[in-house]
């Protein structure tokens, strides 16, 4: 299967998925919490089970690293080509029904994500990127949706002489985080949940998006890929790619910009 018809496979994947968490987030749910107490709810659960079923019976011969599945120890045999999946990024703003949730697959190959889609159904957007083919694109998609509008190209843009604008996280902001920011010359901080931060900075809305706190590879590897795709770069803090694979799938602290220099922390 080639990557650009793979990538087609996981939108249609994310979209169907993001179809089935978004129909029980209008309606009740319960809201229990995982061995590392972070929240989780059934649409975790529906979401994961569409883009499995999806993937496995397109594209079987991937394996797939969903957080979920890892979560109940179901940990795939992987080699330099593997599938990484988010069912629910932002589950904390789910559960506070802001809208900034998303659903992320990747295809992560010899340790760097080169397709990623992500998908955010409360608010109808449905982002892209294949990095080999330096193509990332945006559209408007509404759960349920059987046609999906004109897919437009995006791209990172030069920051602007008035001052960057920077995307962080709405749930997990740090006091390093603030420290840091300290050193640059911010017009805005926006305060955006799950993988979304990466989007606007592919986008062109956003300049910077400092992550000094714990993420797991699931979360950032979609957002990582469209970035890249549409000219960005996601580093740790020595300024080596973020690289994926790891034995725990633990990120370091990141730096995902489009045309911003990044300082080393502490530096």
């Amino acid at each position: 299967m080639s990557d650009a018809t793979l990538l087609e496979t996981m939108v249609s994947a994310a979209v169907a998925a993001g179809g089935a968490a978004f129909d029980i987030y209008q309606g009740h749910f319960d809201v229990q919490r995982k061995s590392d107490n972070s929240p989780v709810t059934a649409a975790d659960h529906a979401a994961e089970r569409v883009i499995l079923d999806q993937l496995h019976s397109h594209a079987p011969q991937l394996a797939i690293v969903a957080e979920e599945q890892v979560a109940l120890g179901r940990v795939p045999h992987h080699g330099r080509e593997f599938v990484l999946v988010d069912p629910l990024d932002g589950t904390r703003e789910f559960v506070q029904r802001n809208g900034e949730f998303t659903v992320n697959i990747a295809l992560v190959r010899d340790g760097a994500p080169v397709l990623g889609v992500v998908y955010a159904p409360a608010v109808g957007a449905l982002f892209a990127g294949d990095v080999a083919a330096r193509a990332a694109w945006r559209s408007a998609c509404a759960p349920g949706a059987t046609e999906r509008s004109e897919r437009t190209a995006i791209r990172v843009r030069k920051p602007p002489q008035s001052g960057i604008t920077v995307v962080a996280s709405r749930s997990h902001n740090t006091p390093e985080t603030s420290t840091y920011l300290e050193r640059y010359p911010i017009a805005e901080i926006v305060s955006v949940g799950s993988s979304l931060k990466f989007c606007k900075v592919a986008a062109g809305e956003a300049d910077f998006y400092p992550r000094l706190g714990t993420t797991m590879e699931w979360d950032t590897a979609a957002g990582h890929a469209v970035l890249a795709a549409a000219g960005g770069r996601v580093v740790t803090g020595d300024g080596a790619p973020l690289v994926y694979g790891k034995p725990d799938f633990r990120n370091p602290w990141f730096f995902a910009t489009g045309a911003v220099d990044v300082l080393r922390p502490g530096g």
